[in-house]
Order: C-alpha cells, then sequence, then structure tokens
C-alpha cells in the first residue's frame, strides 16, 4: 500500500472508485476529465492510496484557491482500512501547509461521510441550497497525526 500525490494517468481509477461508492453518488460525465485534471494540477493537489500497480482503494482532492475539499473517497470493497483518514491527513495537512486558515466542504446529511467528518475534527455549519451539510475545519485546530 502506498500514499502518493495523484496523476492525470489514474484518471480511469479515480473515476472507477467515484462510481462506486453508495453514497453522494455521481453521474457518469456529469464531471469532465478536463474538469478533473485541473483541480489535480492547477486548482489543487490530490493523493491516492495505491494497493499495486494500477489498482487504487481510494483518493482526495483539496483546491488550494479556497480550501474546498472537492473530492474524498474510497472503494467499497476497501472500507474500514483506515484509507479515508489517511488521504483526509495528507490533503489536509497540505492545505494547511500553503497558509489557507480555513478549509470548507459539503456533504450528505447523516451518511457515513457526514459521521467521518465529524470524528475527523470538522465543524458541523448549516445545510446549505443544495441540501447538503457544510463543515469548515481551522488550522488554529488542526493537529497533524505525526505531531
Amino acid at each position: 500500500m502506498t500514499l502518493r500525490i495523484a496523476t492525470r494517468a489514474d484518471t480511469a481509477e479515480l473515476w472507477r472508485v467515484r462510481y462506486a461508492v453508495a453514497e453522494n453518488t455521481l453521474t457518469p460525465g456529469r464531471i469532465s476529465d478536463a474538469e478533473l485534471h485541473a483541480h489535480l494540477e492547477e486548482h489543487g493537489r490530490g493523493w491516492v492510496v495505491e494497493l499495486a500497480p494500477g489498482r487504487i482503494a481510494g483518493f482526495a482532492i483539496g483546491d488550494a484557491r479556497d480550501g474546498n475539499i472537492w473530492a474524498l473517497f474510497v472503494d467499497p470493497a476497501c472500507e474500514g482500512q483506515g484509507h479515508g483518514r489517511r488521504l483526509h491527513d495528507a490533503m489536509v495537512g497540505w492545505l494547511f501547509s500553503t497558509g489557507l486558515r480555513r478549509l470548507s466542504l459539503g456533504t450528505q446529511p447523516d451518511s457515513r461521510a457526514d459521521a467521518f467528518y465529524r470524528r475527523a475534527g470538522w465543524r458541523p455549519l448549516h445545510i446549505d441550497d443544495h441540501g447538503e451539510r457544510r463543515f469548515e475545519r481551522l488550522a488554529d485546530d488542526w493537529n497533524p497525526p505525526d505531531a
């Protein structure tokens, strides 16, 4: 198992994982490869947990422009093994290292992701106009796992 920075060469595996999840589903084609690549290469950075060459257990992508967590997904067959938390911690640590003081995200209320972010120390804010629960994480409250 390797935690590494995602590249455009991971595109097919990122989509495979993204479309495999049971919550916060996405219709194929709604987000283009070009938009994905922009988030990986221009707007921020992504990480993958790679089980073997070409086989990804999960991925996370953070937007360094505004601190938005753009994606964090784990293949359902690989859940419960700590991959989500490893991806989360790498992404959050990097985003704060860029100088951001506040991160944000939205997810489906009362979902497993909602519970995950609460356990990871995110503060729930409100339900937005799209029905997502908004969360924030402040740099002052971040304790990196290696600290």
